[in-house]
């Protein structure tokens, strides 16, 4: 992640309770941070979670159009244990 870059920015205007936000500066304090900060980086977490549950659902949805073949696994699955050096 690239760090003391210039990036344009938008103010969002966000509405959290009072413990929330005392939870969150809380936080922010103990890492060092600004709640800012806090929170652009979990909004980045989130954003990466959703890029990869997507992923995972395509990576589900062409296993389940396209099956493997099970005597394709096990021929493999012999040549694993015939390679795989011993302990």
């Amino acid at each position: 992640m690239l760090y003391h870059m210039v990036v344009a920015r938008k103010e969002v205007l966000v509405q959290l309770d009072d413990q929330l936000v005392r939870d969150l500066d809380r936080i922010a304090d103990e890492r060092g941070i600004s709640r800012s900060e806090l929170l652009r980086r979990g909004a980045e977490v989130i954003v990466i979670a959703d890029d990869e549950a997507k992923a995972d659902a395509a990576l589900v949805a062409a296993y389940r159009a396209q099956p493997q073949d099970p005597l394709e696994t096990e021929a493999l699955m012999q040549i694993a244990l015939e390679v795989w050096p011993e302990s």
